[in-house]
């Protein structure tokens, strides 16, 4: 029986921008489930490129962080996309991270405040035309109990499988039972026939992460206790470098996608009977570049 295909994550950065529409092409054409945009770079004007370059597949963004622009500037562009698309848009928004934040020179309110607030004043935006569906960046269970209240969806990003189960039970009935709101997830993937090679990519991807303390808090929710506080005993003694060693097999297997092709596709079916809906594959490659990653995802799911 065929693999129901995923999602893919595309991000275009300076000088492979033309490459990316193409790939979005193919991405398109081969059957994926759609096509979602991380805040890497300019994400809606990668989508305003995909509205163009494709005709069916759904996409967004995954996620417009709300403190970069306005929420006026935001509607103007997202209702834009959402036309010149028929309808294919959905435009997924979150607070972001602490050093992202920094970048950009922005210090955050309350996430679940600021972003109700972020939506309100998005719906009231007069003269738009028809706005997207909007989804929430979500991780742990209040934010996802707002999704359910105020959004057309949820998106996470390196949730771990095992957790979902009782992360969507936060989500209220109404939403949880509506087929059309969106559950997604960021999954980083690595398909190699060479095991340690891709768990290797895929623990240098999350380290980054693993700094973070709101996902820290939220995998030790989800189980990972003794991972979350050596990261945090090498954070504190400035080792760095004992930060993915702290990652273990277990944690990595429950939050990422790795190994040979078999294999992804068997822990992909297990995604979907976890509750997610669309798993999004965000494709590294342990022999190559991005193209290559492309060029190894779109041979794992070749029918």
């Amino acid at each position: 029986m065929a693999t129901q295909k995923p999602a893919v994550s595309l991000s275009a950065v300076p000088g492979w921008r033309h490459a990316m529409l193409e790939i979005a092409r193919e991405i398109e054409q081969r059957g994926f489930a759609g096509i979602y945009c991380p805040s890497l770079s300019d994400n809606m004007g990668l989508c305003s490129g995909i509205a163009m370059a494709t005709e069916s597949i759904p996409f967004g963004t995954s996620i417009a962080p709300i403190y970069m622009r306005t929420a006026l500037d935001y509607a103007q562009s997202a209702s834009f996309i959402h036309e010149l698309s028929g309808g294919r848009f959905r435009f997924g928004i979150g607070v972001s991270h602490g050093p992202s934040l920094e970048r950009m020179g922005v210090t955050a309110g309350k996430p679940l405040a600021d972003i109700r607030g972020f939506v309100e004043r998005f719906k009231a935006v007069p003269r738009t035309g028809d706005k997207p569906p909007i989804v929430l960046a979500t991780l742990r269970r209040k934010m996802i109990g707002l999704a359910g209240e105020i959004g057309d969806g949820m998106v996470f990003a390196n949730g771990s499988r095992s957790h979902m189960p009782d992360s969507l039970g936060h989500l209220p009935a109404a939403a949880r039972d509506n087929s059309d709101f969106f559950i997604g997830n960021m999954i980083p993937t690595c398909i190699s026939d060479d095991i340690e090679a891709a768990k290797a990519v895929n623990r240098r991807t999350l380290t980054s992460y693993a700094l973070l303390p709101n996902y820290r808090n939220y995998w030790k929710e989800a189980g990972y206790i003794e991972e979350m506080e050596a990261v945090e005993a090498a954070v504190e003694a400035g080792d760095n470098d004992a930060v993915p060693r702290a990652l273990s097999d277990r944690w990595l297997a429950d939050t990422t996608l790795f190994g040979p092709v078999a294999r992804i596709r068997d822990e992909l079916a297990a995604w979907y009977e976890s509750g997610i809906r669309t798993p999004i594959l965000v494709p590294s490659s342990a022999a190559g570049n991005q193209l290559k990653a492309f060029e190894e995802l779109f041979a794992a799911f070749e029918e």
